[in-house]
């Protein structure tokens, strides 16, 4: 178990849910006051103790991926930060502010910020591997790039050969993003990087894409912008 330093584990009675922001086959995510050592903290929590017996494995897992991820890159701004984890629960802080898509950057310079973030988890070993989902990249309150959602994220201190080609994945979906909301602003290496996806990614799109999007969408009920709507709170403010 995972909690902050010199904090108390006061139970489950510490976390008051003020909304459900998404629940499906994988667990339910909830936004609230996560109370620790006198203090209240806005967070957000994962839970997993309640999925289907055929999916609570795989759910498992990747509460566990995230939760490595994000003591990986605990103290790293834009990043949120793990406030306590046990096996069927993550309570990580609240960052506030709106998805990409409902955001739409205006400029060049929050996709450089966004490029930093990238690298600085790089950095750590932390390679994100869903940066291709919108609702993954924040605009904070302040104008700087957050990214969450680390279920899929591997970490890998030696960043060998399969690791840096992750990282690369991770940097072409941002420039994807920066295609869509800035393209007069791609320069000719970013352009090169768009135009030569790595072989894994190639075969994934030619194979195992199709299946996954029938399963997500047809089965699941997942969208590729999924949670679009999950920052707002409840008075309709997105912080």
């Amino acid at each position: 178990m995972v909690t902050v330093e010199g904090a108390p584990n006061l139970g489950d009675e510490e976390f008051k849910v003020l909304t459900t922001l998404k629940a499906d086959h994988f667990g339910c995510v909830e936004r609230g006051h996560h109370s620790q050592g006198g203090h209240s903290f806005e967070a957000i929590r994962r839970r997993t103790q309640h999925v289907s017996w055929w999916t609570r494995g795989l759910a498992a897992w990747l509460l566990r991926r995230e939760v490595r991820a994000l003591e990986e890159l605990q103290g790293v701004a834009g990043v949120p930060s793990v406030l306590r984890a046990q096996r069927t629960e993550l309570i990580r802080s609240w960052q506030p502010g709106l998805p990409l898509q409902l955001a739409e950057p205006p400029n060049a310079e929050w996709f450089e910020q966004a490029r930093r973030l990238l690298a600085r988890c790089h950095r750590r070993g932390v390679a994100h591997n869903d940066s291709a989902k919108e609702p993954n990249w924040l605009v904070l309150a302040d104008g700087t790039p957050g990214l969450v959602d680390f279920q899929l994220a591997s970490c890998k201190p030696r960043r060998g050969f399969w690791f840096r080609m992750m990282a690369r994945e991770d940097l072409r979906h941002l420039l994807k993003h920066k295609r869509t909301y800035c393209p007069h602003h791609l320069t000719e290496r970013e352009q090169l990087i768009l135009s030569t996806p790595s072989w894994p990614a190639r075969l994934w799109r030619a194979t195992g894409k199709r299946v996954y999007t029938f399963v997500t969408r047809r089965i699941l009920g997942w969208s590729d912008r999924e949670g679009a709507g999950d920052r707002r709170a409840p008075s309709g403010r997105p912080w």
